[in-house]
């Protein structure tokens, strides 16, 4: 969500080209590490529930924890670089997603491996933000154009690479870690990524006079919580009575967050969501068509990990090269949409998502495997991987000076759409596979409920064909 903060033109001279090849390394790969811990844990899922006795909502939550801080956190992140400056705030970051993913390294037990996935979700949360801004403060002309090239390259491999990373990690079990690896490989890096930033990252200041939206953030954390536990836990528990409570106590504190946001715009502050940007023309459907596109995406992942490792019995290392077709398709959409025409482009988003509806379609027939399993997985891939091309559309509706706040919704939005996914078809998944007794029976159930999904998506992103920008970007 690096562009949730408004980030003035580069205020200081141009480094040269040594000193800013190693400001871009020691950024880049902060940012690797925090888009790669979205999807590296997937893999390991099976040999992790094996060794601490976990159940389906544990491991739910040991993915969705992460993606949940990170998510609601986001924009809060992203200003308090600005109050403190993007160096500081970037260290901090670093430094605590690093110890926070050697405390997941080393959990005992599946409770204190979810709260370290909390605390570094959230530690990525103040991290990531700093690197566009740290981007844009230090790079002009041509020399910025590349660094954005190269960050959205990293980016697209940060989704390519977790799950392979992840199978490749816990296939080679190094001195006996097994699933640990895939958190305890952060360690090492995170260190030597924090004695070069030291060296190389270019102290800035911050404004202090500004403020934070505290009571916006706390509201809308304890609804996404409330809405999130039950959907998750509810299954394994028989649905008691909290669950309903906590599904209403969500209700209402959405509603109590619109008061809070107005009061706070009102009193002349900064609300964490701008009645302006929720206005601009085609936002709510790509908002929508955001949450539901991501939330099958991170939803398919999860699920399929699972079969692979279950009816299939594939080893973690099989069932992460099995994911390079889809992830590459993604990560291949992602890095060269922008080479089609731009009147195309808002009809390319509800093409690939209706591409990605009928895919899943085939997910339940095409389960036992081989080769026409992996060619429609790539599908997937291909279809879902438009997403980058949604946010762009819809941020050319909006004007420049909303552009941050507007982006780092839409990126919040996304987020929050995977932690949903997980909880609803994850959850819908995990109750098949227990009732049937197999994988393979669930993942009919689970492509029906994706298939839906992406046609929801598809049908919101249709709607942004009908605006024009407002300005350009």
């Amino acid at each position: 969500m690096s562009q949730a903060t408004q980030i003035p033109p580069a205020s200081r001279a141009a480094p040269s080209r040594e000193s800013g090849g190693l400001l871009l390394a020691v950024i880049l790969l902060g940012q690797f590490m925090a888009i790669l811990d979205v999807s590296i844990v997937n893999v390991a899922l099976p040999t992790l529930r094996a060794d601490l006795d976990t159940s389906g909502a544990g491991l739910q939550l040991v993915v969705a924890g992460y993606v949940l801080s990170y998510a609601v956190l986001l924009i809060t992140g992203a200003r308090l670089g600005g109050i403190v400056g993007h160096r500081r705030a970037f260290h901090a970051g670093l430094a605590a997603f690093t110890l926070a993913s050697l405390g997941c390294g080393l959990a005992p037990d599946t409770r204190t491996l979810i709260a370290f996935r909390f605390l570094q979700g959230a530690a990525a949360a103040l991290l990531t933000p700093q690197v566009m801004s740290m981007l844009q403060r230090n790079f002009t002309g041509a020399a910025r154009a590349r660094a954005l090239g190269l960050y959205s390259a990293v980016l697209a491999a940060g989704v390519v690479a977790g799950q392979a990373a992840g199978g490749l990690l816990v296939g080679m079990d190094l001195f006996g870690t097994g699933w640990r690896t895939v958190f305890l490989v952060n360690v090492p890096i995170g260190a030597a990524l924090l004695v070069a930033g030291r060296r190389v990252l270019p102290r800035d200041e911050g404004r202090r006079g500004a403020g934070l939206d505290l009571p916006g953030l706390l509201v809308i954390s304890a609804a996404v919580l409330l809405l999130v536990l039950p959907l998750i836990l509810g299954p394994e528990t028989g649905w008691p009575a909290w669950t309903a409570v906590s599904l209403a106590a969500a209700t209402i504190l959405a509603g109590v967050f619109v008061v809070v946001e107005r009061r706070v715009a009102g009193r002349g502050g900064r609300p964490l969501i701008s009645g302006r940007v929720l206005r601009a023309p085609g936002l709510l459907p790509a908002a929508v068509a955001l949450l539901i596109g991501a939330g099958s995406w991170a939803a398919f992942l999860f699920t399929t990990t699972l079969h692979l490792q279950g009816d299939l019995g594939m080893s973690p290392l099989e069932s992460g090269l099995a994911f390079v077709p889809c992830v590459a398709a993604f990560g291949l959409v992602g890095l060269n949409w922008q080479r089609l025409p731009a009147r195309w482009h808002p009809r390319l988003v509800p093409a690939g998502l209706a591409l990605a509806a009928a895919a899943y379609l085939c997910v339940g027939p095409l389960a036992g495997g081989g080769l026409p399993y992996e060619l429609l997985t790539a599908l997937i891939g291909l279809g879902l991987g438009v997403m980058p091309v949604l946010m762009t559309v819809a941020l050319r509706h909006v004007p420049v000076e909303d552009a941050p706040d507007a982006s780092g919704l839409l990126l919040t939005v996304m987020q929050l759409g995977q932690v949903i996914g997980m909880a609803t078809v994850g959850t819908l998944f995990l109750t098949l596979a227990r009732d049937a007794g197999s994988t393979r029976h669930a993942e009919y159930g689970t492509g029906w409920a994706l298939a839906a999904a992406a046609l929801a998506a598809a049908l919101g992103a249709l709607f942004l064909t009908r605006h024009r920008p407002t300005a350009a970007l």
